[in-house]
């Protein structure tokens, strides 16, 4: 069952019942109202008919006790010539009974005039109390009120006033129809209009299962749904899924993003591997041949460079593969000045020929991975010493909560073009490759420096040198 037609029969349904509540409230107040009306009517009857026969000026009364057969009833004109009495009508059903029950007055003075009286309602009027029933007369239901005169503390004559229901039911029953027509047709017309309003009011949820349909088979996560109307649910829910839809789209840029540095990287990591293994390779060929002592020597000589530099290359990719891992970094108060002079001293040892100036590092501390931080600077200091041939220098500062280290050289700088690609894992800025080296360095900084919340930046310029910035959150106090 659909949410539209679970909808639309809810709504119908609510409706039903409010009508039929309705109908049947209006019905039950019409019927004791009418009847009501009928009760008011007779008893004004009743009530001027005993006045009129009690002010008579012919008074038979009641019969004897011992009479055993009660007289035959007279006409209206003959029991009293009161001219009050003498305006009744046939219409009005009036009629005159003796105190145990007998009809001893009718319009026209006939036995078969006598209306029913039960046996419980003739004890109720000689205790002197009224009496209401109903009684079905020549296929007529008539509704009788029946009260008693009394006089003097006793019950001379009880008059009887009676109406048909007849009009009335008839009235009721026409009212019941027409409840019942209406609300039937209501209903109807109620469901169809709550089912082109609800198909209305749920059209943007088909458009969202369509839209969610369509980019799960074609995958793309840039289409969104087109939603106009306000900001209600329906609204809110389009809001929702468009921004699930952005946030995937990022994701998934990022997944093949990802993908794509990955294949990058192994086919980075192919070539270089191809060529010291394809050196290793031929020059085992050569020792094969058994060449002269001074041949092998070289040989011998070349073969271990290459393995030097292949142990270089999987250090650094081990490296690299920890740091893209999520490996976790401490997070440690470390001292700039002690860090850097460590490593300017392990750099020193390597090129001893060149000098490396610090300037502005006392007294300043960073927050971070020690291990790591050394790295990033060891790299910072290896790439300036392999791009240019003259000094290093390493100044130091606070920027508000941060400490900035900026690891200058003087070389020939990097054209803008390569700059953008300085950080790329394998990118090499020279063409001849005479400079030694993966172009892993910069690639294993960022992701250490990035790992422990910090920022590093490239600054360039062709003929005067460059400069690697690194900022990282100082320790507070």
């Amino acid at each position: 069952m659909s949410i539209r037609f679970r909808f639309t029969l809810i709504y119908t349904l609510i409706l039903a019942l409010t009508l039929t509540a309705f109908g049947f409230a209006l019905y039950t107040v019409q019927a004791q109202d009418t009847l009501n009306s009928l009760k008011r009517d007779l008893s004004l009857s009743a009530n001027k008919m005993s006045d009129a026969a009690l002010k008579g000026d012919t008074h038979h009364g009641p019969p004897p006790s011992d009479q055993q057969q009660p007289p035959d009833p007279i006409p209206f004109d003959q029991f009293s010539s009161d001219q009050a009495f003498q305006g009744f009508f046939e219409r009005e059903i009036n009629r005159i009974l003796d105190p145990q029950g007998n009809l001893i007055s009718s319009p026209f003075g006939r036995q078969e005039e006598a209306l029913p009286l039960s046996s419980e309602g003739l004890l109720a009027l000689q205790n002197k109390q009224d009496w209401w029933e109903t009684a079905e007369i020549s296929s007529e239901t008539l509704l009788i009120y029946s009260r008693p005169v009394i006089v003097d503390d006793e019950v001379v004559y009880i008059v009887q006033a009676a109406a048909p229901l007849t009009e009335r039911n008839r009235t009721l029953q026409s009212l019941a129809t027409t409840l019942l027509t209406a609300g039937l047709l209501t209903t109807i017309i109620a469901f169809g209009l709550g089912w082109l309003i609800s198909g209305i009011t749920i059209a943007p949820i088909h458009r969202i299962t369509n839209t969610a349909k369509e980019i799960g088979e074609e995958r793309d996560f840039s289409r969104r749904v087109d939603y106009q109307g306000p900001q209600d649910e329906v609204g809110q829910l389009a809001s929702t899924f468009n921004a699930m839809l952005a946030r995937l789209q990022d994701a998934f840029q990022k997944v093949e993003h990802t993908l794509e540095t990955q294949r990058n990287f192994l086919a980075d990591v192919s070539h270089e591997l191809r060529t010291p293994l394809t050196t290793l390779r031929g020059n085992l060929g050569l020792l094969r041949r058994n060449p002269a002592p001074e041949e092998q020597a070289d040989i011998l000589t070349d073969m271990v460079d290459e393995s030097d530099r292949l142990i270089r290359l999987v250090n650094d990719l081990l490296l690299l593969a920890r740091a893209d891992a999520g490996r976790n970094l401490a997070k440690e108060t470390i001292d700039v000045s002690a860090a850097l002079e460590d490593v300017i001293k392990q750099t020193h040892l390597l090129a001893p020929q060149r000098t490396i100036r610090l300037n502005g590092a006392d007294q300043l501390q960073v927050t971070g991975d020690r291990d790591a931080f050394k790295q990033v600077i060891i790299v910072a200091l290896d790439n300036a010493l392999k791009h240019s041939s003259g000094d290093v220098n390493i100044e130091v500062q606070k920027l508000g909560t941060q400490i900035e280290i900026r690891v200058q050289d003087f070389g020939e700088g990097i054209p803008p073009e390569k700059l953008l690609h300085i950080f790329d894992r394998f990118y090499r800025g020279e063409e001849d490759n005479v400079i030694p080296g993966f172009g892993l360095g910069l690639s294993i900084a960022k992701t250490l420096v990035e790992r422990q919340d910090g920022e590093i930046e490239m600054h360039s310029e062709v003929g005067k040198g460059s400069t690697l910035i690194l900022r990282f959150h100082s320790e507070s106090k």
